[in-house]
C-alpha cells in the first residue's frame, strides 16, 4: 500500500460513521449542523469531558469501538494573541497531542476520508498578500502564535506523510479568521471578533461613554463566518483530493478599527472607542488568496454585517451560558 495514491471519486455515503472531533466548538458544531442538513445520520461527537484527546491509549480505543470512514479533526486548543503569547507550551503540546492521536488512530482505522482543519497563522508573518497556499514555510513565523503555528504546520506534515506512505484520501484546509455561534467569547482567550463583540455589548448594557482595544487598529484581517467555513469543508471533502492545504476565506479584508465600528453598530454603542497602542498589533495583514478554493467550486456567501448581526443576536440569547 505505501506510496500509492487513492483517486477520490467525490462520493461521502450518509450513513456511514462521520467523527466530527471538536463537535462541541465554534468550527467542529458548524460542521456537525451542515452534515446534519445534507443528510448525514450518524455523526460522532465527544466532549472534552467525556474524551481527552490528548490521552493517547483513549482515542485510539474510542476510534476502534466507532470505526469511522470519515473524520474531521476540528478539536485544538485555540485564542487570542493574549492567550498564544502568555502560553505558548499548553498551545503547542496540547495541539500535537491531538493531532498525533487522532492521526495516528485514524490512519490506524484506515479511514477513507478526513479533513484536518489549522489555521492562517501557519504562514509567514510577511507574507506577500494575499497569500497563497505555497507561501508555506518560506519566512518566519508571527511571534506571538508560532507556538499554535508549528502545531498546525505539523498537522499539515502529518496529513501529507499519510498520504504519501498509505495513499489514503486525506487533506487539509486552512481558514482564515473565523466567528459565529459556539464561539469563544472569554475577555482573556478569545480571537479578536469575539472579543469586541463582548467587550462593546457589555459596555452598552453598563452604560459605558468609551471602550479601550489592543493596538493601533491599522492591521487587516480577514473574517468567515462559521457556517460558511462548513459549507467549504463539506464541498472539499466531496471535490477536492491533494496533498496541497487549501485556503479557505472569503478573499476580503478591513482593518481592525472598522471591524470595531461594525460591532459598535451591530450592538448599538454610541460611546467611543480609544486603542492602547502599548499593546501588540501582531501580523500587519493577513488575506488569504482562495483560489484554489474558488477553482474547486466554492466561494463565501454570507457578508460580513449579515454575520455579525446573527452573531450577535446568538451571544445575547447565550450569553449567561457562554464559557468565561
Amino acid at each position: 500500500m505505501t506510496g500509492e495514491q487513492h483517486v477520490w471519486q467525490g462520493e461521502l455515503d450518509p450513513t456511514a460513521p462521520f467523527y466530527v472531533a471538536g463537535h462541541r466548538g465554534l468550527v467542529g458544531s458548524a460542521i456537525a449542523r451542515r452534515l446534519r442538513g445534507a443528510g448525514f445520520t450518524n455523526i460522532i461527537g465527544k466532549s472534552s469531558a467525556e474524551l481527552d484527546l490528548r490521552d493517547r491509549d483513549a482515542v485510539f480505543e474510542f476510534i476502534r469501538q466507532t470505526q469511522p470512514r470519515y473524520v474531521v479533526l476540528a478539536a485544538a486548543k485555540v485564542g487570542g494573541i493574549l492567550a498564544n503569547s502568555t502560553y505558548p507550551v499548553d498551545f503547542l503540546s496540547d495541539n500535537i497531542r491531538i493531532q498525533v492521536n487522532v492521526l495516528d488512530a485514524a490512519r490506524e482505522a484506515h479511514v477513507e476520508r478526513l479533513l484536518f482543519l489549522g489555521s492562517s497563522c501557519i504562514y509567514p508573518k510577511f507574507a506577500e498578500q494575499p497569500i497563497r497556499e505555497d507561501a508555506l514555510l518560506t519566512g518566519h513565523l508571527e511571534p506571538t502564535n508560532d507556538a499554535y503555528a508549528i502545531a498546525k504546520i505539523a498537522g499539515i506534515l502529518h496529513v501529507q506523510a499519510v498520504r504519501r506512505q498509505y495513499g489514503l484520501a486525506w487533506i487539509s484546509a486552512m481558514p482564515t479568521n473565523l466567528y459565529g455561534p459556539n464561539d469563544n467569547f472569554s475577555p482573556t482567550g478569545s480571537h479578536v471578533l469575539p472579543a469586541l463583540i463582548r467587550r462593546y455589548d457589555e459596555a452598552v448594557t453598563s452604560g459605558a461613554t468609551s471602550v479601550t482595544n489592543w493596538g493601533t487598529g491599522s492591521p487587516r484581517r480577514e473574517f468567515l463566518h462559521a457556517d460558511d467555513m462548513a459549507d467549504a469543508c463539506l464541498h472539499l471533502l466531496t471535490h477536492y483530493d491533494g496533498p496541497e492545504q487549501v485556503n479557505v476565506g472569503s478573499g476580503t479584508d478591513v482593518t481592525i478599527a472598522e471591524i470595531a465600528d461594525t460591532v459598535a453598530e451591530a450592538v448599538g454603542y454610541r460611546g467611543e472607542t480609544h486603542w492602547d497602542t502599548s499593546k501588540p498589533d501582531g501580523t500587519p495583514q493577513k488575506l488569504l488568496d482562495v483560489s484554489k478554493l474558488a477553482q474547486a467550486g466554492w466561494t463565501a456567501r454570507i457578508s460580513l454585517q449579515e454575520g455579525l448581526e446573527r452573531t450577535v443576536a446568538w451571544y445575547r440569547e447565550n450569553v449567561r451560558t457562554l464559557r468565561s
